[in-house]
């Protein structure tokens, strides 16, 4: 055998190529080696579960900063309770606003009073699904610094804030000029 065909032999693991029977025309030993375990792509659904409860991403990198968006695949507990109370206060928004409304005001929002005035159902879905889309955003974003400057983890419970001082004032509105008593 002459040099060239032995530098192809020993790149290709064997004399002629592959032997026969290896699984993907790997080279022999290679197959008994590496690939003698199920491949775990095709494990989807396992994958999923084992990452939400195991995540590798608990924070960003140290090398990055504030300012910069950092996937992370663990979020802080307390963003789950912010985010799930806009939501709450977002569904009371709407129902205390159908209220008003049948008790005589005005929407102010241009784009709320298109969809109040065409239909309910539309109004409702159009508000849940406006908010809801923001606090996923923002919760992806929670660790961000918007402008450098202000962490939307904190826009998070400034919008809540918001809501909260929001829903009062609709109470208000209602025990004033609804007819409605509080307790």
């Amino acid at each position: 055998m002459d040099a060239k065909n032995d530098a192809k032999g020993w790149a290709l693991g064997s004399e002629g190529g592959a032997e026969r029977g290896s699984e993907r025309g790997a080279p022999a030993g290679l197959a008994d080696d590496r690939r003698a375990t199920p491949d775990r792509r095709r494990k989807v659904v396992w994958a999923v579960v084992y990452g939400s409860f195991n995540p590798r991403r608990r924070g960003p990198s140290r090398r990055g900063d504030d300012s910069r968006y950092q996937a992370i695949d663990w979020h802080a507990s307390h963003l789950l309770a912010v985010a799930i109370s806009i939501l709450l206060l977002s569904v009371a928004d709407a129902f205390l606003t159908l209220t008003l409304l049948d008790a005589g005001a005005q929407e102010l929002n241009p784009v709320m009073a298109l969809a109040v005035g065409s239909n309910a159902a539309l109004f409702a879905g159009l508000k849940m699904a406006m908010t809801g889309v923001s606090v996923v955003l923002m919760v992806c974003l929670a660790r961000y610094r918007f402008m450098r400057l202000v962490r939307v983890e904190l826009a998070l419970y400034g919008v809540m804030a918001g809501y909260l001082a929001l829903i009062f004032y609709e109470l208000h509105l209602l025990s004033a000029y609804g007819g409605y008593s509080l307790f």
